[in-house]
Parts: C-alpha cells; structure tokens; sequence
C-alpha cells in the first residue's frame, strides 16, 4: 500500500508540472532565451538533479524520477513553456547525449561486455571459476578481500572496472553469502576511488587535461598524497571487512545475506542472469581467465592507440591523451572476437550459440544503459542552465579571506556539484581551471592540495550519487537494485567524507602530506573504533 501511495504521489506530481506548463503552449523560442537570463547561473541550476536524487531514494524508483528532474530543468530552461520544455527534453537532451560520439562509445562498450558476460557465463568460465575459487577461498573476508584486491589492480579505467571485477568474482561472493548491495559497494569503492590515484589511467588522462599551463602528470603525481577521500575509502574498506564491522542499511543487507537472501528487497532486476549460472559442464577457468585478461590488454592497447602510442607518442602521453571512449570499444571487440574463436576452437560452444548471447548480453544491459540515458540527459539540463558558472563564482568568493581552508571548502563544493550533476570528470573541468587561476603565482604547495581536494571532492559526490554512470555501474556489475547499491552506500560513503573533510583542514594549515596523511588516518581509525562499539548492525548469529 505504501508503495502504491508513493507511486501515485509521483504520477500526480508529474501531472502537475505538465498541468502548470500547458497554458503556456503558445510560447515559442523567444520564452527560452528569457528563462536562460532568469535562471542561468543562479542555484536554481542544481534544482533539477536534487529533485531527482531526493525522488529516488524516497520513492526507491529510479527512471520515473530521473525524468521528473529532468521535466523540472527542462521547465526552467523553456520559462515553463509547454513546447519549448517537451523540445528541450527531446532534442536539447535525449537526442543531444545520444548522439554524442562519447557517450555512444560507452553503450556500445557496455553491450559489447555485457555480451562477452553472458560468453562466459554459457561457457561455463564463471561456473568454473567460482568452483575453482571455492577451494582457496574459505570466508566470507577472504571473498570480499579478493573482490577488493581484483579492484584495486583493475585500475585503468572505472566502468571497466565495474563490470570486470563484478562478472568475475559475482559467483565467489554469492557462494559465501555476501549481499549483492556489499558487493556493489566493494566494485563502486575500488573503481573511481582507485582510479583517481593512479596515474596511468583514464581519470589521470582526464584531470591531467584540465590543468592549463602547468604539468598535469607531475601535479597529478604530487596530489595523490592528498587525495583524503580515496585514501581513506579503500583503508576504511579494508578495515571494515576484517573486523566484520557493518553499519545503516548495509548492516540489514548483510545480516540477510548470512541468512541465505543475498538481495534482501524483492526487486530482482538481474534475475534472469541466474540461469546461466552454471552454464557448459565443460568450462574450465581459462574459459574465463582468457577473455578478461584479452579484455585488458586490448583495452590498454586500444586506449594507448587512440593517444597516439603507434605514432610516436610515448606510454605516458598516448594514455593523457587517450580518448578513453574509442579506446574501450576497440579493446572490447577485439576482445570479443578472441573470444568467440577461443570457445569455437575449445568446442564449448559453437558459433551460433556466441552469436545468441550478443542479443542477451545487450538485455542484459538494458537497465544500466536505460539509466545512463537519463542521467546524461539531466546533466544536459543542468549544463543548460548554467551549473558550472554558478559555482565558479561561489569558489571565487570562498577564496577570499579564507586561503587555508579553501581545501576543505573545495572538497565540499565538489562533492555538492558531483552529487548533483552525477559526474566527477565534470567537476573537475569546472573547479580545476578555478584553481589554478586562484593559486597561480602564488602558494603552489595549496594549489596541488586544492587540486586534490577537488579530485576528492568530485569522487565523494560521484560515489554518493545514484545518478553517477559508474554507481550505475557499480550496480550492474554486482547485478544489485540500484537503489539498494545507493541507500546502503551512503552512510558509508559520508563517513569517509566527514573524515576527509576535517582532514582538508588540517592539510591546509600544515601543508606537507607527511602530517596531513597520518593525521587522517588515525581519524579514520578513531572513526572505525566508535562505530564498532556504538553502531555495529551486523548479526552474525
């Protein structure tokens, strides 16, 4: 009945803005020029994503809330007018992310992995491999220590490694009870957070591109000391599994996992990938070890190609210059035909049995890419509004009279501006340039400390934020509810941030990683020790 309350409660809310936006409908073009100059710039540019974010931990409905804010941005744009908000939801948005040769690359990309899932799947590759693991490892510690430990080496890129890590170690995880919500978490925490401190890596590539002027490598390099947030999230992970320590509603999720319900709510969105659990008797581990470790030397290589590795550029600058878009569908395809002929040749499966799981795996998919759909379009509503010049200019005035605590005070604006807009490269196109122009000349020991302040803070965001695309896939890889993976991350992932927080404000009054790093550590610990006496939720019995 609650459910139903809340799914009426929503439709009646569209109906609303729909209702308010019709006697509008003679307005055309000129209204959209206006309601630019009345909301450009202004908070009311964050409106839209909190409005989505908001519905869907409260309705635990993720579509129909991502298109309400998606309605509300598109109002605001158009001046509430009924033709130029349905014009803008369409062309200024849905069409606009899709037809972006990026974001097209990343789909392709993830049905070309869900395909080769389902590969090994049928095969009987993450069947044999479970079994395989199974004898080695013995706990439920063990499995979730090898997800991490998978997690962090996979640090090329985030979305592949969510998916990797998720396909590979799903069965080991499932087979000693750990939720498919923990197992998200683990995929989500050694994804974004592993790949910001690694210097050869997409996310590296990325941050390294917005710093004009300067050495983007070499400030990468020297920020990761301060990079509290990351730091902290994988020492709090670790930590936290070997002291079988669980807190809020992943507490829930775990204490039914031990009982034998992995999933704990009834929505099941990955289901039917159960079925191939088992798949081919015949399968043996190198029916699954073979295409991931293809998918990764392929994906390195396509990425290393796209910056120009094959034309001269050295390792280094072939990866900052990377388009990691193209680079990923190249290494996945080429992975993929490895291994349809790898499975033809071993006789697991024959070619039109490869070819049945291209459509499946694409099913498969269909969630995480229906969902990453819509929250590319509500960053479009958002970039519309003028999101970025809105908090140019709130830094700007923060960095006043405030010089030390800048840090903290850009680790929480970039967690603010990542939480809502779902983006962490973003973030860092709009704050990274603001900070160096505000650092420039001047203390450039602060800058790199402001520099990483803002890589955490557009992480922290990113992970607390269900309309992230690598917290959606986070989710698709642990095939967990995406709204479970959210409202069980959080509480974990505000910890880490409070930390990192008043970590900031220590870094920027003493300046040297070598004070800063261990003082945030022992917080963390400090941290741990209380919510283990005071908030431990794990039953075990």
């Amino acid at each position: 009945m609650r459910n139903n309350l809340k799914k009426v409660s929503l439709l009646l809310s569209m109906v609303m803005l729909f209702v308010l936006a019709s006697p509008l409908t003679v307005l055309a073009a000129e209204e959209s020029t206006a309601a630019s100059a009345k909301f450009y710039g202004t908070f009311w540019s964050l409106i839209p994503p909190l409005v989505a974010i908001a519905l869907a931990l409260i309705t635990k409905e993720v579509y129909s809330s991502l298109f309400v804010g998606i309605l509300v941005g598109a109002l605001f744009y158009s001046n509430f007018s009924f033709e130029g908000t349905v014009l803008h939801v369409f062309q200024g948005g849905m069409i606009s992310v899709l037809t972006s040769s990026y974001n097209m690359g990343i789909l392709i990309f993830l049905v070309i992995l869900g395909a080769m899932v389902c590969l090994m799947n049928r095969a009987g590759g993450s069947a044999a491999f479970g079994r395989w693991a199974s004898k080695r490892i013995k706990t439920r510690a063990g499995a979730e220590i090898s997800t991490i430990i998978l997690g962090v080496l996979i640090f090329i890129d985030d979305y592949f490694n969510c998916l990797t890590v998720g396909s590979v170690m799903r069965p080991v995880t499932d087979k000693h009870n750990v939720s498919r919500a923990k197992l998200a978490y683990l995929i989500d925490a050694t994804a974004a957070p592993v790949c910001i401190i690694a210097p050869i890596s997409s996310w590296a590539a990325a941050v390294s591109g917005f710093v004009e002027g300067e050495d983007g490598i070499s400030l990468f390099v020297r920020a990761i000391p301060y990079n509290f947030y990351a730091l902290l999230t994988i020492f709090m992970m670790v930590a936290m599994v070997l002291m079988k320590v669980e807190f809020g509603p992943m507490g829930v999720h775990e204490t039914n996992a031990l009982k034998g319900d992995i999933y704990t709510t009834a929505s099941r969105p990955y289901a039917n990938a159960e079925e191939d659990a088992n798949g081919n008797p015949r399968g043996k581990v190198i029916d699954l070890l073979i295409p991931i470790i293809c998918l990764v030397v392929c994906c390195v290589i396509g990425m290393i190609y796209t910056g120009g590795f094959f034309s001269g550029a050295d390792f280094v600058t072939a990866f900052s210059q990377s388009d990691a878009s193209v680079g990923l569908v190249l290494g996945s395809f080429f992975a993929l035909i490895i291994t349809i002929v790898l499975y033809m040749v071993r006789r697991v499966m024959n070619f039109r049995d490869c070819l049945a799981c291209l459509p499946d795996g694409f099913k498969a998919m269909v969630p995480a890419i229906l969902i990453l759909t819509f929250a590319w379009t509500l960053k479009a509503m958002t970039d519309s509004l003028g999101a970025s010049e809105f908090v140019a200019g709130v830094v700007k005035a923060s960095a006043g009279g405030f010089m030390n605590f800048l840090p903290a005070i850009i680790f929480v604006i970039g967690a603010v501006i990542a939480f809502a807009t779902g983006t962490s490269w973003g973030t860092f196109g709009i704050l990274i340039p603001i900070v160096v122009n505000v650092f420039s000349g001047t203390n450039h020991e602060l800058m790199i400390i402001s520099i990483s302040a803002c890589m955490a803070g557009a992480v922290c965001g990113d992970h607390c934020s269900p309309i992230s695309d690598t917290t959606i896939m986070a989710s698709a890889g642990a095939q967990c509810d995406h709204v479970n993976h959210v409202s069980t991350q959080l509480p974990y992932a505000i910890v880490a941030a409070v930390v990192s927080f008043l970590s900031y404000i220590v870094a920027g009054f003493v300046q040297t990683p070598w004070i800063a790093l261990p003082v945030s550590v022992i917080l963390m610990i400090i941290t741990l020790v209380i919510i283990r006496i005071k908030f431990d939720d794990l039953k075990t019995e």
